[in-house]
């Protein structure tokens, strides 16, 4: 078993040959837990030992308490609701809407993920907007008050 203490820097990143890790594939909410016993794509045992509060990003690099590089995260597909408008104004409104319920939302320039939920799909239909039920990686914003930093 591997015991992940830290995540490495963007520098440190670059130097890693990623083909030699192992690989990591979390769902959004498995990527904010920072004390947990995950198994990788390789069927080997990974326990995070984080800082409290590490929320994971795919693409981050895992380390143990030497700095050896172990393993790569992966943002691993899970039932999502992925929101799309006709109009930016549409667009925008959906996305105050879903934020003032302070849920786990994904928001780019083209559309809006979220966690499936009867309630807020129906509440979007009803904006006019467009749902589809998938099954994609889910990158959910951080938070305004939670950054993701490469240290």
């Amino acid at each position: 078993m591997h015991i992940i203490t830290k995540r490495l820097s963007h520098e440190a990143k670059k130097l890693v040959n990623r083909a030699s890790l192992l690989t990591l594939a979390l769902i959004a909410e498995d990527r904010t837990r920072s004390r947990h016993r995950f198994t990788t794509l390789e069927g080997e045992e990974i326990n995070l030992q984080l800082q409290r509060g590490t929320v994971l990003r795919e693409g981050d690099i895992l380390a143990d308490e030497n700095d050896r590089a172990i393993a790569y995260v992966m943002a691993k597909p899970e039932p999502v609701i992925t929101v799309t408008a006709h109009h930016p104004l549409e667009f925008l409104r959906a996305a105050y809407h879903l934020g003032n319920r302070h849920i786990a939302l994904e928001i780019t320039e083209t559309y809006l993920r979220l966690s499936p939920d009867p309630v807020l799909e129906d509440m979007v239909i009803q904006m006019g907007l467009t749902i589809a039920k998938e099954n994609q990686p889910f990158q959910p914003e951080s938070g305004a008050y939670h950054h993701h930093h490469d240290h």
